[in-house]
């Protein structure tokens, strides 16, 4: 069986970009649970236990634990493109444990002068297969397809779509990807490269 895709289309690189360099981008998939990480040496996973009714202590201390190796397995890198949070909408037990390991890690990245992309989670989905609302399995699929990767989870698969998407968007892409998933960057929240490494 064969599939036609639309041709991709060249991304102009943002201000501030420099072709002539190769960029050193990750990608995070952040979650209490399993994060995922994606940089230029590969794919790892950061897995966590917690229960409800663990103390506010204990809490705070997996969230460290979490940020701590997440910030050192990224390194120094140019841009770090990061999964959104998703919709708090329904409310759960650990929802305020998702925001604030989510603002720890990116507080820790801003705070080394790392510029920090926002990838909404169905943008990261369209860009990996064209689908916004597609399931993980879908993305891990495309993800293992495209980019010719053996990856052990969804978290590590989301991951190196985020760091392909941050790649893509400094101009220097991971692999051709048709124009209907390459739409998927306009929905994300870019940095003012320009503006954030002059400051």
């Amino acid at each position: 069986m064969t599939t036609t895709e639309s041709p991709a289309v060249p991304v102009p690189a943002p201000a501030g970009a420099d072709r002539r360099r190769l960029y050193r981008v990750a990608g995070l998939d952040i979650s209490l649970t399993g994060t995922g990480i994606a940089t230029a040496g590969g794919t790892t996973r950061v897995p966590t236990r917690g229960h409800r009714k663990d103390s506010l202590v204990a809490r705070r201390n997996r969230i460290k634990l979490i940020a701590d190796v997440v910030v050192t397995e990224v390194g120094n890198v140019d841009l770090a493109a990061v999964e959104g949070p998703v919709s708090y909408s329904q409310p759960g037990g650990s929802t305020w444990d998702r925001a604030g390991l989510w603002w720890q890690i990116v507080d820790r990245l801003i705070g080394r002068d790392i510029p920090v992309a926002v990838i909404p989670p169905t943008c990261r989905a369209k860009y990996a297969t064209g689908n916004g609302g597609a399931r993980k399995a879908a993305v891990l699929e495309a993800a293992q397809r495209r980019y010719g990767a053996i990856l052990a989870s969804d978290d590590e698969a989301d991951a190196l779509i985020l760091r392909a998407m941050g790649c893509h968007f400094l101009g220097q892409p991971l692999a051709d990807v048709p124009t209907g998933h390459g739409v998927a960057l306009v929905g994300c929240q870019w940095p003012d490269l320009g503006t954030e490494a002059a400051s």
